[in-house]
């Protein structure tokens, strides 16, 4: 099948490069020339592990292409996915959706047989249907249906979780929107993946609900390691115990310094506003989203702790900035909180990440960035474990305390344990809910 992908964001690139590999002509748009000639040199705009892999091979089969010219790339394709941006509205905690609509307009113009119009971007319910409105008012002649299918994929894994996924939603209104969507998905129907279809206002749905619902393991661990400090327990034992139950599962349940990236905080705040104006508010939502924000707060708290009740003049080594390891995205990662604070305190903060200075240098302007840890760790007097890279998982720490001036460690990901910083030679380790 011939398929558009309008948006080469984290989301549309990763599906447009998955698409081809299953066999269809996928033509990717964006209207940034830059990113487009980026594409088209061989470079990915983002870090993913294994997509530059699949996306060169199809590249190279002649299934994937890279355009500006969102008019030739929609012409004739069996489905169009936008996959633009959605992020919060400054002010009202709503999704953006001019992007959105911004696309829908323009692929109406471009219409010229059959097509199924797609929203792949995470959007409230009731958007899907003014798509509908926008398409039929800009084009009254187009023939078309649309569908909702939201994406799942979790950064540092997309492509496998495109290629295997715990499900496939799709949500459409008509047989001939799904036996199109069923064509596209038809190498994981014939492998057995679950696909489950919705109506639309469902399919919208179910992406926030899930988000909300993984956001809030989260929360809910991080309320538990703070009681877990108080009373003399460990956070990650008792995650564990829990985890054991298989109707609350494992993932999700370790503690830190609260979410972030492209999801969760967004969707949050988006589901949040859906239910006040519904009348229906989300009460555990609206709970998470401010435990969250509380959790950040409590970090510093932690840090100040260690740092003699004052940032003054203190040299700190933060070690990780991502959200999360595995990527390079900045998204609303607690190091967006905890690394001005530190600054503003009067720290020298020295930082440490694999893949974030490419963004994280504009981000943390006055954060001193390092290649090497132990070289970051020299001379200071606290050490932060913030992003759990697996770079950061196998230290040496006798020789990491030896170069500080002050060997102190906060290990925010319970990476470590006290047993092992204070065999390696470190003052003080503190972790989280331990």
């Amino acid at each position: 099948m011939k398929i558009a992908i309008i948006g080469t964001g984290y989301v549309g690139l990763v599906s447009g490069v998955c698409f081809s590999d299953f066999g269809h002509q996928v033509v990717c748009v964006d209207k940034s020339s830059n990113k487009i000639e980026l594409l088209n040199s061989g470079e990915v705009p983002i870090y993913e592990p294994g997509l530059h892999t699949v996306m060169s091979r199809n590249v190279n089969a002649g299934r994937l292409s890279f355009t500006t010219n969102l008019a030739a790339a929609v012409d004739g394709s069996d489905a169009v996915f936008i996959a633009v941006g959605t992020p919060t509205r400054r002010g009202d905690g709503h999704a953006d959706l001019s992007y959105v609509m911004a696309a829908a307009e323009e692929i109406a113009k471009s219409l010229s047989r059959y097509t199924v119009v797609v929203t792949k971007s995470t959007v409230p319910v009731g958007t899907n249907a003014k798509v509908r409105e926008v398409v039929a008012a800009a084009n009254p002649t187009a023939i078309f249906d649309v569908a909702s299918n939201p994406e799942f994929l979790r950064e540092g894994a997309a492509v496998e979780d495109f290629m295997k996924p715990d499900r496939v939603v799709v949500g459409v209104e008509t047989d001939r929107a799904a036996k199109v969507m069923e064509e596209i998905y038809r190498p994981l129907y014939l492998r057995d993946f679950p696909i489950l279809r919705t109506d639309i206002e469902s399919a919208e749905m179910i992406k926030y609900a899930a988000n909300a619902f993984l956001a809030t393991k989260i929360s809910f661990i991080n309320e538990i390691a703070a009681l877990c400090e108080r009373v003399g327990a460990d956070v990650k034992q008792v995650a564990k115990g829990i985890g054991l139950d298989g109707r609350i599962g494992n993932k999700f349940l370790h503690a830190g310094p609260g979410y972030g990236g492209s999801c969760f905080p967004k969707d949050t705040s988006a589901l949040a506003r859906i239910g006040q104006e519904n009348a229906v508010p989300q009460n555990i939502v609206e709970t998470v989203i401010r435990v969250n924000e509380a959790v950040k707060l409590r970090m510093i708290d932690k840090l100040r702790d260690l740092c003699d009740g004052s940032f003054n003049g203190k040299n700190v080594a933060v070690l990780g900035v991502t959200f999360k390891p595995n990527t390079d995205d900045m998204r609303d990662s607690p190091s967006l909180t905890i690394i001005p604070s530190l600054i503003g305190g009067g720290a020298t903060v020295r930082v440490v990440d694999p893949q974030g200075r490419r963004e994280g240098e504009e981000l943390l302007p006055r954060a001193i960035w390092y290649d090497d840890p132990y070289i970051a760790a020299e001379g200071t007097d606290l050490v932060v474990c913030l992003t759990e890279w697996n770079e950061f998982r196998a230290l040496d720490l006798k020789r990491l305390a030896s170069t500080m001036a002050s060997p102190r460690m906060a290990d925010l990901r319970n990476i470590y344990s006290l047993q092992a910083a204070r065999a390696a030679g470190f003052e003080t380790y503190v972790g989280v809910g331990r």
